[in-house]
């Protein structure tokens, strides 16, 4: 995922992610913690993972698509009535593409909005949903890559990208992850796909 440049070089594969790795073992660093996890959890009764969140969950969903309804009052009822801390709302693309690469907590894929749905990175109904920690980054539409003038143009080269020559040669290998015989047992465990059981 290139979120930093100012041109998408769409033809270049390094932009890409690896799909044949599950999103926690796209950082090798953080792979080798996960791993370590795997290999020192010793429970009779829960059996080891890896992961101990999911990559697709209703809170990821409602996490992405929280500017639009009903997703805004479906989030709004998962927080307690109120919109969750600005900084753990979906706010700037980079820093949740930065997230889902290095934090421990956090391996969520995308939804299927981000390629199809300018609307989901636009505060069209203007929702209040806070400011930031540093007291003065008000949280608004989302921030988008140097790459995408507007979230229409996102949405149009997240598509392209989604739709290119490198996509169409790999996604049988996140399909096998996601959907297919590397979701479980000695497939998952070879490919470093091992989620919380539930």
């Amino acid at each position: 995922g290139d979120y930093g440049s100012d041109e998408l070089a769409l033809s270049d594969p390094a932009v890409y992610g690896d799909l044949s790795k599950p999103v926690g073992a796209l950082d090798e660093a953080r792979l080798g913690e996960f791993k370590e996890r795997y290999n020192n959890f010793d429970d009779e009764s829960i059996p080891k993972f890896m992961y101990g969140s999911h990559y697709s969950t209703a809170g990821t969903v409602l996490h992405y698509l929280i500017r639009q309804e009903p997703f805004t009052h479906l989030n709004v009822n998962l927080q307690g009535g109120r919109f969750d801390c600005p900084d753990r709302i979906f706010f700037n693309l980079k820093y949740t593409w930065e997230g889902c690469n290095k934090s421990m907590s956090d391996v969520k894929e995308l939804v299927p909005e981000m390629f199809s749905c300018p609307e989901v990175l636009l505060n069209s109904n203007k929702l209040n949903l806070g400011e930031l920690q540093d007291q003065v980054t008000k949280v608004d539409d989302v921030v988008l890559p140097p790459w995408a003038r507007d979230a229409y143009e996102f949405i149009r080269l997240h598509r392209s990208a989604l739709e290119s020559d490198y996509v169409s040669d790999h996604l049988h290998e996140w399909i096998d992850l996601i959907f297919g015989h590397k979701q479980l047992g000695a497939d998952a465990i070879k490919a470093d796909n091992v989620f919380y059981p539930l």
